[in-house]
């Protein structure tokens, strides 16, 4: 029998490809699954009505009230299983223990670190420092990893020790690591048993028919204007070209919004070859995908997959990605795109450069080779097949 399946997840402040992918999972698993959600919202600790600064930090480690959401949408739903997504902060690891005591499997995905880095992303002052692995919190709490907040920091760091040491995470039969990068160093550090972690790539529903492709000679990034996408080295590489190419410099269109946005709108100011997009979406990223030359995915943090490159490749446009995460199993040296380490200003602009003197009929075979690969390595029946087989073991187990 096909077992209902309740999925969970925690919005965050400002939405991102997280839950754009918390919504691709369900509508794929609708196929073979009756499914429900249960959902919280970040938003809910905002502004009027919100739970006040003690509330917040005893709801923090404990919240009641969602357990109580949680357990009232398992009782509708009928639900066998629990899909759990991020749960934090308004979520609680009180879910984990309602779902522990009502022997409720658990199959627990992995978008980012969490629950071993208060981040998420292991990243500490534009450098991935892999302590939360081995259950140091330290260097992230002193950097204000969580909202910015070195107290803030402090507390979650405390309440993710508390959660690891009260056996709660039992419940969880099966994680799920969207690349075997991240899976190895789950294992490696021993955060998570190897037998219950298992590596799953999101699947994507690819266009029929990719548009009439169309090269008009810019490179585009899309993505979070945060520190860990690589914001800076990107424009630094850009004033770099422009250095030395000066009016032959290509264009640098930047798509996205986020902390770094001022820093970006001062080298708009200074550099007249990088343009500023803000926050593009519907037929104005379509357009902006399907007219750039590459895709530039310069991320400093270990990227657990970078579904970029995917909207890249359903374009037929080859990626320009740093050798980070899971990027390293999706871009191919020379076949689908180009690498540079992370963080190397000269890496990406040797790069752009080696692009520009590619033939374009090249560059075309280039992306036509990524979008072979989005069909053969990220389609919904072989992903639909590999979850089945990880539900089947967590329920046994």
């Amino acid at each position: 029998m096909t077992p209902a399946i309740l999925q969970v997840f925690n919005r965050y402040l400002s939405p991102g490809g997280e839950e754009m992918s918390v919504d691709r999972i369900f509508n794929h698993l609708s196929a073979q699954h009756p499914m429900s959600r249960c959902f919280f919202d970040s938003a809910e600790w905002k502004g009027e009505g919100a739970p006040g600064a003690a509330g917040q930090v005893k709801r923090l480690f404990y919240n009641k009230e969602s357990r109580a959401r949680f357990e009232t949408a398992l009782d509708a739903s009928g639900a066998g299983v629990a899909l759990f997504h991020n749960i934090f902060p308004v979520g609680s690891p009180s879910l984990y223990h309602a779902a522990l005591e009502r022997k409720l499997p658990v199959v627990q995905y992995l978008h980012n670190y969490r629950p071993f880095s208060v981040s998420g992303t292991l990243h500490v002052h534009d450098k991935v420092v892999q302590d939360a692995l081995y259950g140091s919190y330290w260097r992230e709490v002193f950097s204000g990893a969580w909202q910015g907040s070195v107290v803030k920091s402090a507390l979650f760091a405390v309440m993710l020790k508390a959660l690891q040491r009260s056996g709660w995470l039992k419940s969880v039969k099966a994680w799920i690591a969207i690349s075997d990068f991240m899976r190895q160093k789950l294992v490696s550090a021993g955060a998570l048993p190897e037998s219950r972690v298992h590596t799953l790539r999101h699947a994507w529903d690819a266009m029929p028919q990719t548009p009439v492709v169309e090269d008009a000679g810019y490179y585009l990034f899309l993505g979070r204007l945060v520190e860990t996408k690589g914001v800076i080295p990107l424009l630094d590489a850009w004033d770099a070209l422009r250095a030395q190419l000066g009016k032959k410099t290509p264009l640098l269109h930047i798509a996205g919004e986020g902390p770094l946005s001022d820093a970006v709108q001062q080298r708009v100011r200074t550099n007249p070859y990088i343009g500023q997009l803000g926050h593009t979406g519907g037929e104005t990223k379509r357009e902006a995908l399907r007219r750039c030359r590459a895709v530039i995915v310069p991320s400093t943090w270990w990227e657990p997959l970078g579904l970029v490159v995917y909207e890249a490749y359903d374009y037929r446009k080859p990626v320009l990605a740093a050798k980070s995460g899971g990027l390293t199993e999706i871009v191919e040296q020379g076949v689908t795109g180009l690498q540079h380490e992370p963080g190397d200003v000269q890496g990406i602009f040797q790069d752009v450069l080696a692009m520009e003197a590619t033939p374009a009929t090249q560059r075309l075979v280039m992306g036509s080779a990524g979008r072979q690969w989005l069909l053969r390595e990220a389609s919904p029946q072989v992903w639909l097949q590999r979850f089945e087989e990880i539900l089947a073991e967590a329920i046994r187990s």
